[in-house]
């Protein structure tokens, strides 16, 4: 059983930034695949924003290529999502995500960010 712990979300101005974290918290060892965001806006379908492997490899949405930067902190099983330059399009619901070795997939409880234009 993983619990993903989501943080950073909030209301900025467009053009701002913001700076999301998810936490990994297991009671055995974790052995993760790759963690990642989606977002999903009011209407439309959930989304792949970002996703970072393990070995540091990292994929983004067109939408957000050269805007957000995903990251982690392996030692505590944290992923960031440094979001820039943001416009009234990126305002979603985001959600962390991560999937195992073990091919088990988790999801956090969403974070809204919401940008004002």
């Amino acid at each position: 059983q993983v619990q993903l712990v989501e943080s950073g979300g909030g209301l900025v101005q467009a053009g701002g930034s913001l700076r999301l974290s998810c936490a990994a918290a297991a009671g055995s060892t974790l052995s993760i695949n790759l963690m990642g965001w989606y977002r999903q806006a009011p209407g439309k379908q959930c989304e792949l924003v970002a996703v970072i492997t393990s070995g540091g490899n990292t994929n983004y949405a067109e939408s957000v290529k050269g805007r957000f930067t995903i990251s982690r902190d392996s030692a505590k099983n944290i992923v960031y999502l440094q979001m820039n330059s943001l416009k009234a399009e990126d305002t979603a619901v985001y959600y962390c995500h991560l999937l195992r070795r073990t091919g088990s997939v988790y999801w956090g409880q969403g974070t809204q960010v919401t940008v004002s234009s």
